[in-house]
């Protein structure tokens, strides 16, 4: 048997290993001569059948185009990085990939010793509602499968549960990427619950306007921000973890930053930000976890939050900690307005940041709202705690800066076990009206399941 064939279906087969930056060969991907084996390129055009028998290997762009893809709980899907694979899932084309909580659905490297930016990433098009800011799919995807959205905020492109998207990214050029998991203008009758992105090349989620709500969300060591939204992205999530890993950061220009959250309504070189409709994500029990300056941290790590160029927001119930700059931003007149005519608002949370806590910027002679100002409101009218810099202990969750294996599990005595709110926005049907704040349930860490990969560090020398 050839050589170089035996060893790529080995790498095919290995599980998970960490990444490494010794492994610069391409390994060729698995021949398709292998019974085992399926090659997956170009367009998907009648309804098949993924088996969790066999190994697929997405070579380059694959468009799933007017059919339905079925991926079997247990399935592995490879990608290797000669030919990164993106999976795109089309308007009118639907992805059914059903996971169990002890057989996820794994899409991820296909080398030994992986690397971000193996796989390229999944992408989900739908005909909900958005607001123009992108005028196509980022990526270089095929121009027949570039344009998106809609008027139907109840468009259906399937189900995405317990599933892990690994080693993900593509980087086409600058400011033009395919992350872990896009979502571009998906609709309310989609199903996300209990995804995973783990060590991604540049953003975790990104929600390309839409109506798609979620739950049970997790983004491990990505290098750039973990909730993107944009383009009048205007769905709920709930339960949902960010955790940084402080030495891994994506290459940066124009003094761009990796946050936990980065939200926009428009770009202003697209569209003025003011264009409606307007990005208003609704989010609940949310845990992030910045580097806490850490030794090593990356200079381009920023905010927890970054709420900008004209976005809405209610954020309840949730836990920021660990920020490497403010753990708040605001950074225009249009969405401090909005927070300060409570129109937005971080509600009934905890709030810590390793040097700051809030910060505005306008860039105008008058700034609606300065630091001061935020934090007043943040602190009297939202009833949001602060945590100095020096003081995230206080929390009191179990171990949530330890990267490799971190535990988000609130202590005895912590002020997350309780005083969880939901009124106004939050008291739709969608939230479960627990009483914690934060992502983890005290009594059942669902973190810990068997389906969650952590210890994924990212060799960054």
């Amino acid at each position: 048997m050839n050589k170089n064939y035996v060893l790529a279906l080995m790498a095919a087969a290995t599980t998970f290993a960490a990444c490494s930056k010794k492994d610069d060969n391409n390994t060729p991907p698995p021949s398709s001569g292998s019974s085992d084996t399926v090659m997956v390129r170009d367009k998907i055009k009648s309804n098949q059948t993924w088996s969790k028998n066999k190994v697929y290997v997405l070579r380059g762009y694959v468009y799933v185009d007017n059919a339905t893809l079925t991926i079997e709980a247990g399935t592995k899907i490879i990608s290797n990085r000669d030919s990164a694979g993106v999976l795109v899932v089309y308007k009118g084309a639907q992805i059914q990939a059903n996971g169990t909580a002890d057989n996820p659905i794994v899409f991820t490297s296909g080398h030994a010793e992986k690397k971000p930016g193996d796989l390229g990433g999944i992408v989900l098009v739908g005909k909900a509602t958005g607001n123009g800011n992108h005028a196509k799919l980022e990526g270089n995807v095929d121009a027949a499968y570039s344009a998106f959205g809609g008027t139907q905020d109840d468009d259906n492109s399937g189900t995405l549960q317990y599933v892990r998207i690994e080693y993900a990214g593509k980087a086409v050029a600058a400011n033009d990427e395919i992350n872990g998991l896009s979502l571009y203008c998906v609709g309310n009758k989609t199903t996300l619950h209990h995804i995973q992105i783990v060590n991604g090349l540049d953003d975790a989620f990104e929600f390309f306007g839409g109506s798609v709500n979620a739950k049970y969300l997790i983004a491990y060591n990505c290098a750039d921000d973990d909730f993107d939204m944009d383009d009048a992205y205007h769905g709920m999530i709930q339960f949902a973890v960010s955790v940084k890993q402080p030495s891994f950061t994506d290459k940066k220009s124009d003094g761009d930053v990796s946050n936990n959250f980065e939200v926009d309504n428009t770009n202003p070189k697209n569209l003025p930000i003011t264009t409606t409709p307007t990005t208003f994500p609704v989010l609940s029990n949310f845990t992030a976890v910045g580097p806490n300056n850490a030794t090593g941290t990356s200079a381009d790590y920023g905010y927890g939050m970054r709420w900008r160029r004209g976005t809405k927001f209610i954020l309840g119930n949730a836990i920021i900690m660990g920020a490497q700059k403010a753990a708040l931003r605001i950074d225009d007149n249009v969405t401090l307005g909005f927070y300060a005519d409570g129109t937005s608002g971080l509600k009934t949370s905890l709030l810590h940041g390793s040097s700051d806590l809030f910060a505005t910027a306008d860039g105008s002679a008058a700034v609606v709202l300065d630091a001061a100002g935020l934090q007043n409101l943040v602190t009297g009218r939202d009833a949001t705690k602060t945590f100095l810099a020096a003081n995230a202990g206080d929390i009191k969750l179990k171990d949530p800066f330890n990267n490799k294996t971190p535990d988000l599990t609130p202590q005895t005595g912590s002020p997350a076990l309780s005083g969880a709110k939901f009124e106004g926005k939050l008291a739709e049907a969608f939230f479960d009206k627990v009483a914690y704040l934060g992502a983890v349930d005290p009594a059942n860490d669902w973190t810990k399941a068997k389906w969650v990969a952590w210890d994924r560090i990212v060799v960054t020398q």
